[in-house]
């Protein structure tokens, strides 16, 4: 009878470690397999009716799935989507993840590797599977403010970023979109609202053209220039550089003007503060002939262009100088040196190369995700700041940190000044060329961080296809605000 009982036993014993391996296996082990199975439609509908963790600002959902009153239990609604549609992205029944809802999918649904045995608590206590939180490092006052300051009928973008860290205090886009209308499980509504964005070719899917948009620098990449003259040893902060009214070139009638709206015209040589201070293009384009093309790209490249990888978490567009590939000529090579002709950088990598001089030229990798918590408020994961790379010296970084503030303290970017605070900075303008009334387009750039003595915020602003008097106004000043608000917090 013992015999028996023990028989029954262990055959009882048998059975559940097999249903619990199967159902592990099923359920942790084999998951990979069986979601990507395009027969499994089960699957796919449990994907987009799951109860998704949020994304948090501040404490509060700007992403969350809710109930839906239909067959599918949940669905993602957006707060003040227009605002965060850059970062959020969103999910939908009919086309898929975007943003952050793609970059972030594992942590959002709870199928990571690190969230292994939430999965296995809420299979055997029948929960339903419920995602993780992310938390941004976003800050809602800065990004709110800092969206008001586009104009809808402009457009453009702005990035706010703590330069020793890497932490986005803001990033913010225009135009943008409510997230909301492709969140639906409506096919017909769904379809009528892709097909009005799509028709709308300044809004990106990709996300926020803050890291998506690539834009001509202009002179803003006047501070790689000089980081390249100061490494090379054949130039210190001492050195007179040539500036004349226009730079020629051998057997072309081509010829590259000084920037006309300063005060370069007043000297035919300069001191790099002076040509800084007026942005002056000739002696930067002189810089780049003699040092030459090798040298200006791996100069670029040690601030981030030319880097295919970079992500925070979401994919970045690659920035990219010279933009053309093989040997420039030397007008070329001048153009390019002054953030012109093929030069391309999206916003985030303008606030990525001038956070590196920020931080005595280290660089930091830049960061969206401030924590990640499990449905019961565990943290499981929060920001490490992590160097990326040195991109410059500390004496090289700590020289060009003086100049950028004689540019606000003397020179062009006098608006972004903010009274008790040293500000560096610098301003940049790309042409693009005549409209159809005949007035010069360009792209307006400012660039710089606060306090110039111990850098806590990094701000940078274009707006694109404006003309100089509106770009002017819409750059410099509002740098000035934004930096008053961050510190002010």
């Amino acid at each position: 009878m013992n015999q028996a009982i023990r028989n029954s036993w262990i055959v009882a014993v048998a059975l559940f470690a097999l249903l619990f391996g199967a159902v592990s296996y099923v359920q942790f082990f084999a998951v990979d397999s069986l979601n990507t199975n395009p027969q499994n439609n089960r699957q796919l509908l449990a994907n987009f009716c799951s109860n998704r963790g949020p994304i948090l600002v501040d404490g509060k959902a700007i992403a969350e799935s809710v109930a839906s009153g239909t067959d599918c239990k949940f669905q993602r609604s957006y707060n003040e989507p227009e605002l965060y549609a850059g970062l959020t992205g969103f999910f939908s029944k009919f086309s898929g993840q975007y943003g952050l809802e793609a970059a972030m999918r594992d942590e959002l649904t709870g199928n990571t590797d690190a969230a292994l045995f939430d999965r296995i608590s809420q299979v055997f206590t029948g929960a339903q599977q419920q995602g993780r939180s992310v938390e941004l490092t976003i800050d809602s006052t800065i990004q709110k403010m800092a969206y008001d300051m586009i104009p809808d009928n402009v457009g453009g973008s702005i990035v706010v970023m703590n330069p020793k860290t890497g932490a986005i205090i803001a990033m913010v886009s225009k135009p943008s979109y409510d997230t909301n209308l492709f969140a639906t499980h409506d096919a017909a509504a769904f379809n009528a609202s892709m097909k009005e964005l799509v028709d709308r070719d300044e809004i990106s899917l990709a996300g926020s053209s803050a890291y998506t948009g690539l834009y001509a620098p202009g002179s803003v990449f006047k501070i790689i220039d000089t980081a390249a003259a100061l490494e090379s040893g054949k130039y210190n902060k001492d050195s007179i550089l040539p500036n004349p009214a226009e730079l020629t070139f051998s057997g072309m009638s081509y010829a590259l003007p000084n920037y006309a709206n300063g005060q370069c015209y007043t000297k035919d040589k300069a001191t790099f503060a002076f040509a800084l201070e007026n942005s002056c293009n000739t002696p930067f384009a002189s810089i780049a002939l003699d040092l030459g093309q090798d040298a200006m790209t791996a100069e670029a490249e040690k601030f981030g262009f030319n880097d295919t990888s970079l992500k925070f978490p979401d994919r970045v567009a690659t920035s990219r100088f010279p933009g053309s590939e093989g040997t420039l000529d030397d007008a070329a090579l001048a153009q390019s040196a002054i953030g012109q002709r093929d030069v391309l950088a999206t916003p985030l990598q303008i606030a990525m190369m001038t956070a590196a001089i920020a931080n005595g030229g280290q660089q930091m990798a830049p960061n969206l995700v401030q924590t990640i918590r499990t449905p019961d408020l565990k943290t499981v994961s929060s920001l490490t700041p992590e160097v990326l790379r040195q991109s410059t010296s500390p004496e090289v970084a700590a020289q060009i940190t003086d100049w950028m503030v004689s540019v606000v303290d003397n020179g062009i970017a006098s608006a972004a000044a903010v009274p008790g605070v040293k500000v560096a900075g610098k301003t940049g303008t790309a042409e693009l060329g005549l409209d159809e009334s005949g007035v010069m387009l360009n792209n307006a750039w400012f660039t710089g961080f606060a306090p110039a003595d111990d850098p806590q915020v990094v701000v940078s602003i274009v707006m694109p296809k404006v003309d100089v008097a509106t770009g002017a106004q819409l750059t410099s000043p509002n740098a000035s605000n934004l930096i008053k608000a961050v510190l002010n917090k």
